[in-house]
């Protein structure tokens, strides 16, 4: 991924959109335009395709007038147009695309806009060195929308390539970054604060003297605040306790510091988890930086990598489709994924009227 900004959404219509993707394919024996296969994809996936030959098999259905709104006014693409067309087009350049035009439809929580950073390895894809990618991505809270992703050879590099991906965001301001444990680092969070931007960062053993520091805080005399949640019989308490950062502590930005337990009650059986989190917002309420790491741990749960066999490009270019698939539902209102795949793969219109409306 390149450094470069990630401009603002040029035309906030998606189907128009597609259309600034550069077509990398040569001009002799190109038949369907690049903006119209993609099209096609994104609605295919919407529909629940999984695969090139699912993809192939929905736009085979589809039928003329929907494939001609889409931009596939040629007719229906083989599996293997796709699967070509896709293994050659920038990863990049889409995310970014799509990305831009997420952002304009970001949720925003407490009249700030909340992004999550996440490190997902793509199932059932292997680039050419035989490794499965591995994808760091920025969602938004409340929809998980993807705003740009970046692929890394090994979860090892997730450090640095946190760093490229907040790097070409073209505005932060304002915005405020939920971290897990692996990116607390001094030089991530310099870099958020140059671009005004606050972070919650999640302090495990992996920064054992700041862990050190937050587990010696007088934590029994500062209140806590506690809230109780349950969900096909497992039961989970959370206390939260919130001070002011010390003087003492050396972390760039830190002004407030937080211990967070988690009991979880499964069956009979109890389970304790104990973090200690770090922030640079000075105003967050204890609820509200609960309610930040609740969302960050629960969009580790919902996100859903595609399972895409295949090398190259092509199956991060699926990874990207099914995040924004997955994102405009959540956007429509639908809550269950597999439910709203179902329903519109019942009725291509369905589909078209859904990305006519993006």
């Amino acid at each position: 991924m390149t450094s470069s900004p990630i401009p603002a959404a040029r035309s906030q219509y998606l189907l128009d959109l597609l259309a600034q993707v550069p077509d990398p394919r040569k001009r002799r024996g190109r038949r369907h335009p690049l903006a119209g296969l993609l099209a096609v994809g994104i609605a295919a996936v919407i529909a629940g395709s999984k695969s090139f030959a699912a993809i192939g098999q929905w736009a085979a259905d589809a039928g003329l007038e929907v494939l001609a709104v889409l931009g596939a006014g040629r007719g229906p693409a083989e599996e293997s147009t796709f699967r070509r067309a896709f293994a050659l087009v920038s990863a990049d350049v889409l995310d970014r695309a799509l990305g831009a035009w997420l952002w304009t439809r970001a949720a925003q929580a407490g009249g700030r806009l909340v992004i999550a950073i996440d490190g997902k390895t793509v199932r059932g894809a292997k680039s050419k060195n035989g490794k499965a990618p591995h994808l760091v991505a920025a969602l938004a809270h409340g929809i998980s929308a993807v705003l740009g992703q970046v692929a890394v050879d090994e979860k090892s590099n997730e450090i640095p390539a946190v760093r490229e991906l907040l790097k070409a965001f073209a505005d932060l301001a304002g915005v405020v970054l939920t971290i897990d444990a692996m990116h607390t680092q001094r030089d991530t969070a310099q870099l958020i604060l140059g671009r005004g931007a606050d972070y919650v960062m999640t302090v495990k053993a992996n920064m054992p003297t700041l862990y050190a520091q937050l587990k010696k805080l007088p934590w029994a005399s500062i209140p806590a605040i506690s809230s109780i949640s349950t969900d096909h019989g497992r039961r989970a308490r959370r206390t939260i306790k919130v001070a002011l950062a010390p003087a003492w502590i050396e972390f760039d930005g830190a002004a407030q510091v937080a211990q967070l337990r988690r009991t979880v009650t499964t069956k009979g059986k109890k389970t304790v988890e104990v973090v200690y989190l770090i922030t640079s917002d000075r105003s967050a309420s204890p609820q509200t930086l609960a309610a930040w790491v609740r969302r960050h741990w629960h969009i580790e749960n919902r996100l859903h990598w595609v399972r895409s066999p295949g090398t190259g490009n092509a199956p991060r270019v699926m990874a990207s489709l099914r995040n924004l698939a997955i994102s405009i539902l959540r956007l429509d209102g639908h809550t269950n994924i597999a439910a709203a795949n179902r329903h519109h793969a019942r009725d291509p219109q369905r589909t078209l009227k859904l990305l006519q409306a993006a």
